[in-house]
């Protein structure tokens, strides 16, 4: 630049040093000002505060699957609706649910009526045991009685004979055929004695065998009646899950359900986001060292132009990001190579600094997080 530039002529030709403007020198010192201030800000935030811009708003997402496969008879709602606990999404044709609740409460009856069976066969076998026991009876009275008799008539024969060999004026041979003839009267009544005996002990046995098998078939149906009323609660329940209903209030998202689409148990059917959110930070692990749960939050969030909301540190991760994945790192091998981790850092927002900004928030947005170090 020419010396002429920079200097004016005076009244005697001397050069004379050309005046700097002052607005220039304002603005020099505001901006000089500012600079440092602003080294000065950032220095100190570095030194009192951790900060990472690895950090997304989480919320509690239900997955809402079909309890039971059917054909969906008709979706009650659309996406990013608002919905209440226990609203109804989605209904499942229940019909062929129907049908099996109504063959499964015939197959309870059948069971029941089994039981009456099975127990009016008990009470008949437990009578006949009765009767059995009677005639065991009897017969072992009509068995004494008649080996009374029987003895009786032995020693009347044997007298009769002895006298009519010995004498035969003392008794007539007709009083000795006579005495002949009771005693064999009284050994065929014995002799029917006890085949009365035996028949009623074979009745006996078989009045047992018929109570237990009775008693068999009584407990083989009550099974039947636990089988069929389980079977009756079952298609109930069912039946209940196929009207599908929201588990929370929240926003549907993620809805692929549509009406007369066949779905199978577990599939999903669309998502309810639960109002109240909080963010996950990872953070380095050398970040750590002064971050402790309380300290408060600055939150910048990316989707609202970098707005600014407070909040707390509420938790740290009980291991680091990396052990969570779906195949950790092995670091027991030859080759290491140290790399720096991360540690999952829960922070909640302060309810003051989001009211009114609630429904902006949607989890999976980016947020930028800086901790204060207390």
């Amino acid at each position: 630049m020419s010396e002429t530039s920079i200097t004016e002529t005076g009244p005697q030709g001397a050069a004379v040093p050309k005046k700097k403007n002052p607005w220039t020198l304002a603005v020099a010192a505001v901006l000089l000002c500012a600079g440092l201030a602003w080294s000065f800000h950032s220095a100190r935030l570095a030194l009192t505060s951790e900060k990472t811009d690895d950090a997304y708003i989480e919320g509690h997402v239900h997955r809402i699957g079909a309890g039971v496969a059917g054909t969906l008879m008709e979706v009650m709602v659309d996406d990013n609706e608002e919905v209440e606990s226990g609203q109804v999404l989605a209904k499942i044709d229940p019909l062929e649910f129907e049908i099996m609740e109504r063959k499964a409460e015939a197959a309870l009856q059948q069971a029941k009526a089994g039981v009456l069976q099975a127990e009016a066969k008990a009470a008949q076998a437990r009578a006949a045991g009765t009767q059995a026991d009677a005639a065991i009876a009897q017969a072992r009275a009509e068995i004494q009685q008649g080996e009374s008799r029987e003895d009786l008539a032995r020693t009347m024969m044997t007298r009769n004979n002895s006298l009519s060999q010995n004498n035969l004026r003392a008794i007539s041979k007709a009083d000795a055929d006579q005495s002949q003839s009771d005693f064999a009267a009284a050994e065929a009544v014995v002799a029917a004695a006890k085949a009365n005996l035996t028949s009623a002990l074979a009745g006996k046995e078989a009045s047992d065998a018929a109570i237990k098998a009775a008693e068999a078939a009584i407990a083989a149906a009550r099974a039947d009646i636990d089988v069929s009323q389980a079977a009756v609660c079952e298609a109930q329940r069912q039946q209940k899950l196929t009207s599908i209903t929201a588990p929370t209030a929240g926003r549907v998202g993620n809805k692929n359900a549509e009406t007369g689409s066949r779905v199978q148990v577990g599939q999903s059917l669309c998502a309810v986001v639960e109002e109240g959110y909080w963010i996950v930070g990872n953070f380095k692990e050398t970040q750590l060292e002064k971050m402790q749960v309380g300290q408060s939050v600055d939150i910048s969030v990316d989707a609202l132009g970098g707005r600014h909301f407070k909040g707390r540190v509420d938790s740290f991760s009980s291991s680091t990001g990396a052990r969570f994945a779906l195949l950790p790192p092995d670091n027991a091998t030859g080759n290491f190579t140290k790399v720096v981790q991360r540690v999952p850092v829960k922070i909640t927002f302060d309810a003051d600094s989001i009211r009114g900004s609630e429904d902006a928030l949607r989890p999976g947005l980016s947020t930028v997080v800086r901790v204060m170090l207390n």
